[in-house]
């Protein structure tokens, strides 16, 4: 049976729990008040806790939002539909259909295709429930004085960037920060109306801002946990956007400082064993480890991507690299030789696998999901030390990155001849291919304000053309957004 954490349910064990006379108190006893709770968060850290781990599930809750689309199931669900729009991944083959709409862009230009609620209430609950929490813990103010309450708000106001920054990347064409963009919820301020990106965006700083102030110090238990090195990520990634490279920079640096790059053995099997399925791996800053108790079968990013589970990739909805970028990986480039031929055409077979490697064989998911990486952080400060003029820090950290996956002596004449926006597409071609299928793709071709043309192997749109900022790219305000909020009346 899938185990399902829902946090409601355990807040409401909490308070049957028990609660001390001061908490109750001249309230009624059968309700805990947000006054309440916040003016005992540090005794009642838990009830708080319990609302954390609501967000923990829903980013890799199968149908957590739709409760019966077999393409919803959280963050991971996102990636692959940012992969396969803006065209890395392609959709080879389709027998059923789930992705076939972003496939054939129709689902960015539609409002009522479901794909664009799915994400909207996806972001948008992950707001509210962090939202809850940091009211809860004092406001958006609040200086916690204890390591468990500067614990949870550090972590809720993470979620909540978090949230803000995959929702205007998704939902503006391009970074503009006086276009009115997204309804805003921060507790002080309720808006309806969208308000302008600069309003997010300063929300989504500040809130990093203090997020690794609060956090600073604190030793996760499991990499599910939001911890300072992915709230500097997470910043880092946010300045990239805005076009702010020096700082995006510095906060990229802070995370390679701690997290070292994945093996040239981990990279594709058969090495030492996949650096792709396993949390345990020492590149990895953010993931969750699968267990069977979890339950995953069938409705997974892993059903979707993987040829050795029981689920769509390996029955017909293939999910393939795109054959044009996979025409500019060197011959001698270790990451060329992730993708299959014969049975499984250009399918991530060698680095997106279950360890057990038999077709369709495993049932039970129990292969781990990443969410960030060493690498992403290391190519976005190459790219930041080239945008900023720094071309020397930027080919060094590109020597690095190509030494260990094409050998020095290619690496050398590779990246010593490269300046100027050749260096500056050198670094972009090397994000596509190192996070192929991870999510990632999508945020690198806005930031370059990149033009991609598909290759052959993709079943809709093959041989055509997508700017950054074009209509096809970006996702619509849904319709049950519009039909809902009378603030809001049309996507312009």
């Amino acid at each position: 049976m899938k185990k399902k954490f829902i946090y409601s349910i355990a807040l409401c064990s909490l308070v049957f729990m028990g609660c001390s006379e001061e908490f109750i108190d001249g309230e009624n006893t059968s309700v805990l008040t947000a006054e309440g709770i916040s003016e005992h968060s540090n005794t009642y850290t838990a009830l708080l806790d319990g609302s954390l781990n609501g967000i923990t599930s829903l980013i890799i809750e199968p149908y957590g939002i739709t409760g019966d689309s077999h393409d919803d199931f959280g963050q991971k669900g996102v990636d692959i539909w940012t992969d396969i729009v803006c065209g890395d991944v392609a959709l080879s083959a389709s027998a059923y259909g789930w992705y076939n709409a972003p496939a054939n862009m129709t689902a960015t230009i539609d409002y009522t295709d479901d794909t664009n609620s799915t994400i909207w209430e996806y972001y948008y609950r992950i707001i509210k429930i962090a939202n809850d929490v940091i009211e809860n813990s004092g406001g958006n103010e609040a200086e916690p004085d204890t390591d468990e309450s500067k614990r949870i708000l550090g972590q809720a106001k993470a979620y909540r960037a978090y949230a803000y920054f995959n929702l205007v990347q998704l939902f503006q064409r391009a970074y503009d920060p006086d276009q009115e963009v997204l309804p805003f919820y921060n507790i002080d301020t309720y808006s309806l109306a969208k308000v302008e990106a600069s309003v997010i965006y300063d929300q989504i700083i500040s809130d990093l801002t203090h997020s690794i102030e609060l956090l600073d110090g604190y030793t996760r238990d499991a990499k599910n946990q939001m911890d300072k090195s992915v709230s500097q990520g997470l910043l880092a990634y946010t300045y990239a956007a805005m076009g702010n490279y020096a700082d995006a920079k510095v906060l990229a640096d802070a995370v390679t400082s701690v997290y070292p790059l994945t093996t040239t053995a981990q990279l594709a099997y058969p090495g030492t064993g996949s650096g792709f399925n396993d949390i345990s791996t020492a590149s990895w800053i953010w993931g969750y480890d699968l267990t069977e108790d979890l339950g995953h079968q069938l409705i997974d990013w892993w059903g979707q991507m993987d040829y050795f589970t029981y689920s769509y990739a390996w029955a017909g909805d293939t999910k393939s690299i795109d054959d044009l970028l996979y025409s500019e990986i060197s011959d001698n480039d270790i990451r060329k030789t992730q993708f299959g031929t014969g049975a499984a055409p250009l399918q991530p077979i060698n680095k997106f696998f279950d360890p057990g490697r038999s077709v369709a064989g495993q049932y039970i998911i129990t292969t781990d999901l990443i969410l960030m990486r060493s690498e992403e952080m290391y190519l976005l400060s190459a790219e930041s030390s080239a945008k900023t003029g720094d071309e020397s820090t930027a080919k060094s950290i590109l020597l690095e990155i190509m030494t260990d996956r094409v050998g020095s002596a290619e690496a050398s004449t590779y990246v010593n001849a490269l300046s100027g926006q050749a260096l500056i597409d050198a670094i972009y071609l090397q994000t596509r291919i190192e996070m192929w299928g991870e999510g990632k793709s999508y945020y690198a071709m806005k930031r370059n304000e990149a033009t991609v043309t598909r290759g052959t192997n993709h079943v809709y749109r093959a041989g055509e053309s997508f700017a950054y900022d074009s209509d096809e790219i970006s996702f619509q305000i849904p319709q049950v957004e519009i039909d809902n909020n009378p603030s809001i009346t049309s996507q312009n």
